[in-house]
């Protein structure tokens, strides 16, 4: 029996569009992904002129144009995929792509932000996250799962450069902290914290305004998470804070598998 490592990439790419502009392609031919997992694409496939070498893609895009959307391009062969949670009020923003592979199901999501005044708490926090949580721990009854993303929450006060002046921000209540906890509890690993449990200035999101990304003011609200089971598979998890075109930065994991 031989061991593979595959690297898993996600990447808020906050409108691929625009990312190609700014050396996406030059990125994920960098970095080399054998999953890479796209959040706020804001296009339907046709308006995107990238072929996503060598991978089979799996679009979600939003009903409405420009705006959120998600796809997963991947070199391992796929068994199944589906698009969304299957719940009809939560699908329409193009959020979750699900794919089976042999060894484990891939889940790319894009968490609700909770807007200015909160006003989509409540949506997200005890609609979304709950439906969210159910569907990865339905799928885990078969085989573990990857899920990442941007879960639009900073969990700790570690993963983020102001957490006393953003305490009741969307993205650091303690609502949508409580949802995290919630993710822990069920089983999931926060895969970055695994390796680095005490890391501090470990961003991955950063305002464009007031030059937060060069003064490093930032936000780790972008995450790779397993199954429980999945611990002896993780090799190591990764922020590429050195890659731009977003003001969020990819994310990454190296997982083990066996054949």
């Amino acid at each position: 029996m031989t061991d593979t490592t595959i690297k898993i990439v996600s990447w808020n790419v906050n409108g691929i569009r625009a990312c190609l502009k700014k050396g996406f392609a030059e990125s994920v031919a960098d970095l080399q992904p054998d999953i890479l997992c796209l959040q706020e694409i804001k296009a339907f496939p046709d308006q995107v002129p990238y072929e996503f070498p060598d991978m089979e893609v799996f679009w979600n895009p939003a009903k409405k144009p420009g705006y959120s959307g998600t796809l997963i391009a991947t070199k391992l062969p796929v068994r199944s995929h589906q698009l969304g949670l299957g719940i009809e009020e939560h699908d329409q923003e193009g959020r979750v792509v699900i794919l089976e592979f042999e060894a484990f199901w891939m889940v790319t999501v894009y968490t609700p932000n909770s807007q200015n005044e909160l006003r989509r708490l409540d949506y997200r926090t005890q609609e979304w996250d709950v439906a969210f949580l159910s569907k990865m721990k339905e799928l885990e009854e078969s085989k573990p799962v990857v899920f990442c993303g941007d879960l639009n929450v900073a969990h700790k006060e570690i993963d983020l450069k102001n957490p006393k002046s953003n305490r009741r921000n969307a993205g650091f209540t303690d609502e949508e902290r409580e949802g995290f906890d919630k993710i822990l509890e069920a089983g999931f690993l926060d895969t970055f914290r695994e390796f680095y449990p005490d890391a501090v200035d470990e961003y991955s999101w950063w305002s464009y305004r007031g030059g937060a990304r060069s003064r490093n003011v930032g936000w780790r609200i972008d995450y790779v998470c397993t199954s429980a089971s999945l611990k002896p598979n993780l090799k190591d998890a990764t922020i590429h804070q050195d890659i731009l075109g977003s003001d969020h930065c990819p994310v990454g994991l190296e997982l083990t598998l066996s054949n």
